[in-house]
């Protein structure tokens, strides 16, 4: 009985941290974009046009490059 004494409040000072941490993490834009960095490994880091991905999912029409060779 005396461990629980200890336990609770142990307890709830953990889930208090971790919902700070949370709202922290929502208030400072970590899930804003969650579909760009999904999109950009797809693409080369030297292809001018690799953010086409992020464009159309975000309703933009992708920019083109005729001088570039089509991504298969």
């Amino acid at each position: 009985m005396p461990a629980l004494y200890v336990m609770i409040p142990a307890a709830l000072l953990i889930v208090a941290i971790a919902v700070y941490i949370f709202f922290w993490a929502v208030d400072s834009g970590q899930y804003d974009d969650l579909d760009g960095p999904a999109h950009s490994i797809l693409f080369d880091d030297q292809d001018p046009n690799h953010t086409a991905a992020v464009d159309e999912a975000s309703g933009q029409p992708a920019k083109t490059d005729d001088k570039a060779p089509p991504h298969a």
